[in-house]
């Protein structure tokens, strides 16, 4: 089974110390549950918004969404990053590098 990451990062509405990339989740699965659950998060996360007036939804890949949600009083944007790990020098089921 599949190791996938939903990595966050926060680029408008936060003061710069709080920007960065932020592991969102970590789950198991297919790709094609990966894809779903990514889908699903994407369209769905306004952790920071009070009242979302308009949210837009902007895909770089299949993997990668940029979305804006614009609330009552401020404006957030986000990248969204689906990755699957794919080398780890613990696990006999991966190589320990990409090479």
């Amino acid at each position: 089974m599949a190791r996938w990451i939903v990595l966050l990062t926060q680029t408008a509405g936060y003061p710069a110390e709080a920007s960065g990339v932020h592991p969102l989740a970590e789950f198991e699965g297919s790709a094609e549950e990966a894809a779903a659950g990514f889908a699903e998060m994407v369209s769905t996360y306004d952790h920071d918004v009070r009242k979302v007036t308009r949210r837009e939804v902007f895909k770089c890949s299949d993997r990668s969404y940029f979305v804006r949600v614009k609330g009552r009083i401020r404006e957030f944007e986000y990248l969204f990053q689906l990755a699957e790990l794919v080398a780890d020098t613990k696990s006999p089921d991966l190589p320990d590098t990409i090479g």
